[in-house]
């Protein structure tokens, strides 16, 4: 069974993929930004072996967290799924001098990439709203542009798409892939949304675990536009029906070894 650390896993899919994880034999760690919500989270999911506790918006607590899960051991798999989204009306800005969105979104990941022990398996998670992202390279925190909470979002997750991809490049040893869970009723995707929930977390937590062909890829964006399929069970060996939308992965390969290269610019 694999060891899996999950972010943002105290609420929404991060959580369902932990249950759904832990209930099929995976050594799942769990992650929440406070104590509180760390012995909330561990509640629900009285079978996983740890927590990790840090904000990711804040650049000294992502290197804890990263810290954290070193002293707990090198994970199989990381599903990078803490994100914020798109509702919020005004820029906030974080005690590193950070957008909000940012920071969340596409600098932890990266900083806990960099700073982690490196894993077999690496899920970014994005969304269909990468297709909407058009970043400022010259104004990435939203400083000198008028505040557009869904575009800071969409721009997020395409960083987050570009970051799984880089990752798959630099790291060939490394299963590196990123995954739109679709439109469903969370927090972040409101009461109204159309896909079924319960498989939100489907596709990340095959992707983390399954040895099943279409799992052992790397390079790849998956989406829920062709029907993943998840029957308990099945020990997670399921046809998610990714689809390569919009970016292309670069290739296909099978992991050989850890070829742990530093990322350039790794803190």
């Amino acid at each position: 069974m694999s060891r899996v650390l999950i972010t943002g896993s105290a609420d929404g899919l991060g959580l369902m993929a932990a249950q759904l994880l832990a209930e099929q034999g995976h050594r799942v760690t769990l992650h929440a930004r406070n104590k509180q919500r760390a012995e909330d989270a561990h509640a629900a999911v009285p079978a996983a072996e740890a927590v990790v506790i840090g904000d990711l918006a804040v650049i000294a607590e992502v290197r804890s967290i990263a810290e954290q899960a070193n002293d707990l051991a090198t994970f199989d798999a990381v599903i990078h799924n803490a994100g914020v989204g798109y509702q919020e009306r005004r820029r906030v800005e974080t005690v590193d001098g950070l957008s909000h969105v940012f920071a969340i979104n596409v600098l932890a990941p990266y900083l806990l990439t960099a700073l982690m022990h490196l894993p077999r398996r690496l899920v970014y998670l994005s969304s269909g709203m990468h297709h909407g992202g058009e970043p400022d390279l010259g104004d990435l925190q939203f400083v000198r542009r008028r505040w557009n909470g869904s575009q800071a979002y969409s721009d997020s997750k395409l960083w987050d798409v570009v970051l799984a991809f880089a990752v798959a490049r630099r790291w060939p040893g490394v299963y590196s892939n990123a995954v739109d869970p679709g439109w469903v009723a969370t927090k972040m995707g409101g009461r109204g949304a159309p896909g079924d929930l319960s498989l939100g977390p489907v596709t990340q937590a095959w992707l983390a675990v399954s040895n099943d062909e279409g799992a052992t890829i790397s390079g790849r964006y998956f989406s829920p536009s062709a029907g993943p399929r998840y029957s308990p069970g099945s020990e997670l060996d399921l046809d998610p029906g990714w689809a390569a939308a919009g970016l292309r992965g670069p290739h296909r390969h099978r992991a050989a070894g850890n070829d742990r290269r530093p990322m350039t610019g790794a803190p």
